[in-house]
């Protein structure tokens, strides 16, 4: 009896082994960086490049523009004038 239980046990095993590599192949999922907050600020002198990308939201995410600046991402409140004026000059992205 005591085979008989080492045999399924040793199974169970190699089967979660198989199971967990297996999901490493895939590798992890790259999430885009999410806007939690958005300034209302004039900042178009610090964006850079002609492209933004919109943000819907979608709890913890909150409705933003997504401009490129030297530092980074900087997300802006898309009822702003300056984001619309802005946004009205350049391309939108995906």
């Amino acid at each position: 009896m005591s085979v008989k239980i080492l045999s399924v046990t040793l199974l169970l095993l190699s089967m979660c082994v198989c199971f967990s590599s297996s999901a490493g192949i895939r590798g992890p999922t790259k999430k885009r960086p999410c806007c939690v907050d958005v300034t209302n600020l004039d900042m178009s002198p610090e964006v850079v490049g002609e492209t933004y990308r919109e943000q819907a939201s979608s709890y913890p995410c909150v409705n933003a523009i997504i401009f490129n600046t030297e530092y980074g991402q900087l997300c802006a409140d898309p009822n702003v004038q300056w984001v619309q004026n802005l946004t009205s000059t350049m391309k939108k992205v995906q």
